[in-house]
């Protein structure tokens, strides 16, 4: 084979050759830290009012019900409407809910109604970016570089939940709750004031998609549904990530004092705050990984391979009397979750029509996100019944055999919708 002949050698973090790309990524990262830094303050202050563990309970609830509800409603908005228009709406309910902490705390009127208004206030801003802000990164970077930018959006993500914390608890201690949550706002401003003129959205794209398929309440549901059954692709990896949620999910975070109390590292401290961010920095390594080398490229069948690496791990992990054993499964744990729902991500948002591309992407996110909400069931609840060593094995072996037999039907090489450019 001649010098001429060879492949390109692939360039490593392809999205972030466009620029408005790096931009954007830059003001989602600061969006999802301070989502996460708004998490730290508004928890503590919560506990300190009322020390209720229900209404602690009920903000764990109100961020991941919305997804169960309104996911596939906000898909299909962004559908409709300017998709830069609907996150820049769900940046405001997010300083909305930032200025009514701080006008809470500074008066010292902060009831326990307040609390519940503000943080389904808060889920309600989250759904809202969630399908447009996938549509719009498939409208800045196209389809050559989009598993590069899914990927290195979920490392923003997984890198605003390792900062988010840590920024959060610097503002409550140096400016303290008040003044650090009405800081808080700053951070949601860069990727709200950058969508106000950036040249993406429908009237820009290069090919114009046929017009939106409309429909009303239920219908929006159901003819998502008929797209997603019709493509073997979608519909393994939509469920793929719905089992990944509803078996799973990340409810073995929760239940991690009692794993760390089991390996002998019970007291808060720098073991057990080692557990908790083994996943993240897992997740992080893995996206800085596959974005220089290239490697897993989105096929149906290797996100289920995936999948099943990461049970693999989390049974090794139930199963383990050794902290450092511990560490490192927990560490790769989080590089595959990653890798695999990168991947699955991707799939659908090529496989989507172009015209309900926001209601398939909705759909994924009601699965994907929505059935969280009951992975407390099967991991925390059946916890209590054999040990969560025992549920959280028993819950990683369901999801093996899920995405065994996912694997078995999806296909190698996934068909990709037409009309894109």
């Amino acid at each position: 084979m001649t010098a001429d002949a060879q492949p390109a050698r692939r360039q490593a973090f392809q999205a972030l050759q466009h620029r408005d790309y790096r931009f954007y990524w830059g003001g989602c990262f600061l969006s999802m830290m301070a989502d996460n830094q708004e998490h730290v303050i508004s928890y503590w202050m919560v506990f300190q009012k009322f020390h209720s563990p229900s209404l602690l309970g009920f903000a764990v609830i109100s961020h991941w019900a919305p997804y169960l509800f309104f996911s596939v409603y906000s898909g299909t908005l962004a559908d409709r409407f300017d998709p830069r228009r609907l996150i820049q709406i769900g940046m405001g309910l997010f300083m909305s809910a930032s200025l009514a902490w701080g006008v809470l705390f500074l008066t010292d009127t902060l009831q326990a109604w307040h609390a519940v208004v503000i943080l389904i206030v808060h889920g309600m801003a989250s759904v809202t970016w969630g399908p447009a802000n996938q549509i719009l990164i498939h409208d800045i970077v196209g389809r050559e570089h989009l598993q590069s930018a899914v990927r290195m959006n979920a490392m923003g993500r997984n890198l605003g939940q390792i900062c988010g914390p840590a920024i959060g608890g610097g503002l409550l201690l140096f400016l303290g709750p008040s003044y650090g949550i009405l800081a808080n706002i700053l951070f949601y401003l860069p990727i709200t004031l950058f969508l106000r003129n950036a040249p993406y959205g429908p009237k820009f794209r290069k090919q114009p998609a046929a017009p939106p398929r409309r429909s009303e309440g239920w219908e929006n549901f159901s003819a998502g549904m008929k797209v997603i059954a019709g493509n073997r692709t979608l519909l393994s990896m939509i469920l793929l990530a719905g089992s990944y949620s509803l078996f799973v999910g990340n409810s073995y975070q929760a239940q991690m004092p009692q794993f760390a109390h089991d390996l002998g590292h019970g007291e808060a401290g720098l073991f057990y705050s080692a557990l908790l961010a083994a996943n993240a920095c897992g997740a992080l390594t893995a996206g800085l990984l596959l974005e220089s080398r290239g490697l897993f490229q989105a096929h149906p069948r290797i996100a289920c391979i995936l999948a099943m690496g990461w049970c693999c791990c989390l049974i090794a992990f139930a199963a383990s009397p050794f902290y450092p054993l511990s560490l490192l499964l927990l560490f790769i744990a989080g590089t595959l979750d990653l890798s695999f729902n990168s991947t699955s991500q991707t799939l659908v948002q090529l496989n989507a029509p172009p015209d309900m591309r926001g209601r398939v992407i909705g759909a994924y996110q009601m699965f994907s996100n929505g059935g969280r909400a009951f992975a407390g069931v099967t991991v925390g609840v059946g916890g209590s019944l054999v040990g969560v060593h025992w549920s959280l094995a028993l819950a990683a072996c369901c999801l093996f055999t899920v995405a065994g037999g996912l694997f078995t039907i999806s296909p190698w090489r996934a068909p990709v919708a037409a009309g894109d450019d």
